[in-house]
């Protein structure tokens, strides 16, 4: 069983990015810039976008975050997309969700100009996505992607289950994983919450993606061996005896799925650092974007 380390690959790709800023500062050239928009004080959200401020600064990106208290308006939040979308310092856009539910987050998601939304959560990025365009893919999607090429982890002719069909990673998982391409030349089952039959499914799986958000959902008797698992899930959960007061748990049982597996990824240090890596990589690549 091989441990899928996306700490590392993660660290070694910012590392490779600061290179290249580096290059780009001694030639004078434009620098990646990216905005982060929080709206509100929600702990998970507030991590997460430390962690990528922080990402930026490490390797030499510009950073702006932008706070705006909870009861922000949807106009008022649409017209700091405005200003961000039209300032030719900012390469790369991202508003930090979920947003309050007086927030109209679908109009503000499509609000984000195409080439800056580094989150790829833009149906112009989804549409050319699925035609095999240039384009910004969705940040954790793209990042497995990165770890099953760096792993080299066959996948032309395998079964691929997907377990979850959210816009964020189930559904562009299961395109991505059957374009004809590597990673991905597979044939893949989605799998929901109306699903028949899930643990024959799982059964029949070479590769599986849980990204459905209940932890360890997936146990031993779900997976054959050999498989290849990739455990996108991180939910806190109570635990008295950790300083923090919780654990990260993924969607995957780690104990009774690893053994069988020919690789897995831990949680936490496998997915979610390789989602950070992968936003960087679209900041990067988002001035040669044009459309």
């Amino acid at each position: 069983m091989v441990l899928l380390d996306g700490k590392k690959l993660s660290e070694e790709i910012q590392a490779e990015l600061a290179q290249k800023v580096s290059h780009l500062k001694s030639e004078g050239k434009k620098i990646p810039h990216l905005a982060a928009v929080l709206v509100g004080n929600d702990g998970a959200s507030e991590t997460y976008v430390a962690s990528k401020v922080k990402a930026c600064e490490r390797i030499g990106f510009g950073s702006t975050l932008i706070r705006k208290e909870s009861s922000v308006t949807h106009a008022e939040l649409m017209t700091v997309v405005q200003q961000l979308n039209s300032d030719e310092n900012i390469t790369g856009i991202l508003v930090q969700l979920p947003l309050p539910k007086h927030i109209d987050e679908e109009k503000v998601t499509y609000a984000i100009s195409p080439s800056k939304d580094v989150d790829g959560f833009h149906p112009v990025n989804v549409g050319r996505m699925v035609k095999g365009l240039p384009c910004h893919l969705p940040a954790t999607p793209y990042g497995i992607l990165m770890l099953l090429e760096k792993y080299q982890v066959q996948t032309e002719g395998k079964h691929c289950v997907v377990i979850g069909r959210s816009d964020i990673v189930g559904k562009p998982m299961s395109i991505l994983m059957s374009r004809n391409a590597y990673p991905g030349n597979c044939t893949v089952t989605t799998c929901h919450s109306k699903t028949k039959n899930l643990k024959e499914i799982c059964l029949s799986a070479d590769i599986i993606v849980a990204a459905l958000g209940r932890p360890e959902f997936v146990t031993g008797d779900m997976v054959k061996e050999g498989s290849v698992v990739i455990d996108v899930g991180i939910t806190r959960v109570p635990d008295a005896t950790k300083k923090s007061g919780f654990k990260l748990k993924g969607d995957v049982h780690f104990e009774s799925v690893a053994p069988k597996c020919s690789f897995i990824t831990p949680v936490p240090g496998g997915v979610g650092p390789m989602t950070i890596a992968a936003l960087l990589m679209n900041t990067m690549n988002a001035s040669a974007l044009d459309y």
